[in-house]
């Protein structure tokens, strides 16, 4: 099967590349802008097999995506670029409505044209996965509340809006042209290769440096915790096994509090890192609260009995084994994010951009 994975070197996406390549015999195009979040180093491991190949390109550029197509020839198209920072759409939501929705429109109408010109078999057999976020729901008053499949959406920040926008577009071009289309809404992801602007990776880089731990308000707001490899084994699992028109919510069963979050990273570099920046006693003192985010929703908590019923899948990873996994790596990895935060992975970029 060749796959066209969009956003392939972001977090999720280049989890997806690494799955596909490393658990599967697929074939792999991988098309990244590569924006400050796009990162190659994280596809190291993958890079050089036969069975992959970058293009970058933006997914606003119509006639290079047309190229793409033209010469990969997908099997499968497996949507995940997006701009995803909720504090960033918020001091400029532009870019997120830009990449978001009329990068998925342009998604939409690129692959429209290649699936009516495939053979019958090809056009039946063809998928487009439409990866997307469970803050499309906006948030959850009650503690008993879970989103599921059909929740109305009510999204709070322009991030949420904008991803809102392009699942609208996805299951419209469905209806519409009968295009094969798959949605999945995600709870928060974490784990190894997380850009560090992201709650558990700025905190463990601000840990291990003696920083302030910012936690927004009280830190009472509520997520459900989903470890990124899980989350590619189950989006690997829909598109190969969902019903076309069909939603499924991809959740982790991982409900904590921020503070819960922070907590458990303090604790773990208690055991990890035992030997601490000067002036700390306990890694838990560099905790701050901080000026809570306009419209920040409280609660989030995903219903993934669905894709549990009907697909067979459950997470691996429990909150306390994934994160143990995602401190260790951070740990062992310093190269890779040291290039992060001094902007060398954005200078010295692994393969060849097509």
């Amino acid at each position: 099967m060749k796959v066209l994975v969009t956003g392939g070197a972001g977090f999720i996406g280049s989890a997806v590349v690494r799955f596909l390549i490393n658990e599967t015999p697929c074939k792999v195009a991988n098309v990244d802008k590569l924006t400050y979040a796009g990162n190659v180093d994280s596809l190291a491991d993958v890079a050089a097999s036969e069975r992959y190949e970058f293009h970058q390109v933006d997914i606003c550029d119509f006639g290079a995506l047309q190229k793409v197509f033209a010469t990969f020839q997908p099997d499968v198209v497996m949507h995940l670029a997006a701009e995803s920072h909720v504090d960033r759409s918020i001091e400029g939501p532009a870019d997120f409505i830009q990449t978001n929705v009329v990068g998925t429109g342009v998604m939409l109408e690129v692959t429209r044209a290649y699936w009516n010109g495939l053979e019958p078999e090809a056009k039946a057999a063809f998928r487009f996965h439409h990866i997307s976020t469970d803050e499309v729901y906006g948030d959850l008053h009650g503690t008993d509340d879970l989103f599921t499949e059909t929740t109305p959406y009510a999204p709070s920040s322009p991030y949420s809006a904008s991803k809102a926008g392009s699942d609208h577009l996805v299951r419209a071009w469905g209806r519409t042209y009968g295009l094969p289309v798959l949605v999945t809404n995600c709870s928060n992801n974490y784990g190894p290769y997380h850009f560090p602007e992201k709650l558990i990776p700025h905190v463990i880089l601000n840990a291990i440096h003696g920083k302030p731990l910012p936690v927004y308000g009280d830190g009472s707001q509520v997520r459900d915790w989903l470890f990124v490899e899980d989350h590619a084994r189950a989006l690997y699992t829909v598109v190969t096994q969902g019903e076309v028109g069909e939603t499924y919510n991809i959740g982790g069963h991982n409900e904590k509090r921020n503070l819960q979050v922070v907590e458990t990273i303090c604790d773990l570099l208690e055991e990890l890192a035992p030997e601490k920046p000067a002036g700390v006693e306990r890694y838990r003192d560099l905790i701050t609260f901080v000026k809570d985010r306009p419209g920040h929703d409280m609660r989030y908590a995903i219903d993934a009995s669905k894709i549990g019923r009907e697909l067979g899948w459950t997470p691996e990873e429990t909150f306390e084994t994934g994160m143990r996994k995602t401190v260790t790596w951070y740990l062992n990895n310093r190269e890779w994010w040291q290039r992060v935060l001094s902007g060398a992975y954005r200078l010295e970029r692994l393969g060849e951009a097509v």
